[in-house]
């Protein structure tokens, strides 16, 4: 059982590669996020305005995370 569950996590690791679900996940997450704030920051309400100045605190980062995954896949490429 446990020689099973090991040959299927290291196969699944190497696979896909953790990096790259992570890299996935946090763009996925990049995007939902700006497109949350994009829809809040329309609203005529000051109470989603505000939630939608607040998202910045969680788009800084996942941009700088892009821009380093961008990064990574240029110099990859060279």
């Amino acid at each position: 059982m446990i020689s099973t569950v090991t040959t299927t996590t290291v196969t699944t690791v190497t696979l896909f590669g953790i990096t790259a679900l992570l890299g996935l996940a946090a763009v996925l997450m990049l995007i939902s996020y700006l497109v949350a704030k994009e829809m809040l920051s329309a609203s005529s309400s000051q109470r989603l305005q505000m939630i939608s100045r607040r998202l910045n605190i969680a788009i800084v980062p996942l941009l700088l995370v892009f821009a380093a995954i961008i990064g990574d896949k240029i110099v990859e490429a060279l």
